[in-house]
């Protein structure tokens, strides 16, 4: 699949202004993320098991996951 199919989505928590942000496009088998200034470079591709994983072990401790 070609990336610029996809329908990327950027967290509301990176309107900061420090360019730090990832962007991700999620299917049901696969969750893509890219940075969010490098369009055309390379990015990941993660099952929805290791996205979960990823995501438990960078978001803080104790904040819920957003709906």
């Amino acid at each position: 699949m070609n990336t610029s199919e996809l329908t990327w989505f950027k967290s509301s928590y990176s309107s900061s202004g420090s360019g730090d942000c990832v962007e991700v496009a999620p299917l049901p088998h696969a969750i893509h993320v890219r940075d969010s200034k490098n369009h055309a470079g390379p990015h990941l591709t993660l099952s929805p098991t290791t996205w979960t994983e990823f995501i438990a072990h960078v978001r803080p401790a104790g904040q819920a996951p957003v709906a």
